[in-house]
């Protein structure tokens, strides 16, 4: 009985050496040497301080800023994913019209990811729409021109992937930062 369980403990500890291992090993040392940034998190470094992630959205409440769309995770990366409400969840329905309430006072239409979450709950972008959409507000809070403000979400508008993939999008937290540069400072959340 040995003799025939021996070549099943050798395959089971040669391939927990090898694909446990040796090829994460080997996979880890490969995206260090060649893609640092994205193999540490994307992570945004400013003055020695970890503002966030340019792969991980993140709530921002002041109206100085430009506002993600609604998590329904609140942004944890730990616990990513969407809500499981369907479209005839009352709860669901609730959430979008008050977020709707919120939003209407400009009397213009609402850009649809202003209101909904996304799939993983951890989008950092938004729609150039969207991004659009609250520029008169943050430009009013800065005092500053709705022009300029404009020019920044124009600059931060990322095209599709290989001109093909997915859609135009803005990293809310990139052009918060890139607000903060060039349209001044505003209070540290």
């Amino acid at each position: 009985m040995i003799s025939e369980l021996r070549p099943a403990f050798v395959s089971v500890a040669m391939f927990t050496l090898l694909l446990g291992v040796a090829y994460p090993l080997a996979m880890t040392g490969a995206a260090q040497a060649l893609f640092p940034h994205q193999a540490n998190g994307s992570l945004i470094e400013q003055e020695g301080a970890i503002l966030g992630s340019t792969l991980i959205g993140q709530a921002f409440s002041s109206e100085d800023y430009f506002h993600s769309r609604p998590s329904a995770v609140n942004y944890d990366g730990a616990g990513n994913g969407g809500s499981n409400l369907g479209p005839t969840s009352a709860a669901l329905m609730a959430r979008i019209d008050a977020d709707v309430e919120r939003l209407r006072p400009s009397g213009r239409r609402i850009p649809v990811d202003l209101v909904t979450t996304s799939g993983s709950g951890l989008d950092p972008h938004i729609s150039p729409a969207a991004a659009r959409y609250q520029a008169e507000r943050v430009a009013a809070a800065r005092e500053v021109p709705i022009e300029e403000v404009l020019k920044l979400v124009l600059a931060a508008t990322e095209d599709r992937t290989f001109g093909v993939l997915g859609e135009p999008r803005v990293n809310v937290l990139q052009l918060n930062l890139t607000l903060d540069a060039k349209a001044g400072r505003a209070e540290a959340e």
